[in-house]
């Protein structure tokens, strides 16, 4: 068996990035934000009327999301709007699917 996608330092860093965002989206409540924002970019006040959590939790998860990358955000009037990151979880999704597909 040839096991060349963790032996060189490139491949590393990739394995290891790969490992740091399925950390970040392990958590169920990220993975509905994400879900929630595929439709639309929300402010944290319509996110979590959709969850069963608090208002500040639903920040907290969003500021994860945000430190990631995975989530973007722009000022409107004293509204926060959050939307996806596309690029950013393109590049996730190639970089699991390399150790999934074996490829």
């Amino acid at each position: 068996m040839n096991f060349n996608c963790c032996k060189t330092k490139k491949s590393k860093n990739n394995l290891d990035q790969t490992a740091e965002f399925l950390k970040v989206i392990a958590e169920p409540n990220r993975l509905k934000i994400l879900c929630i924002l595929q439709k639309q970019e929300l402010c944290v006040c319509d996110i979590w009327q959709h969850l069963d959590l608090p208002q500040n939790l639903v920040s907290h998860h969003l500021k994860v999301l945000k430190d990631f990358k995975l989530v973007e955000s722009r000022k409107e009037s004293t509204k926060v709007i959050y939307s996806l990151n596309a690029q950013i979880i393109s590049k996730y999704y190639s970089l699991l699917s390399h150790y999934i597909n074996n490829q």
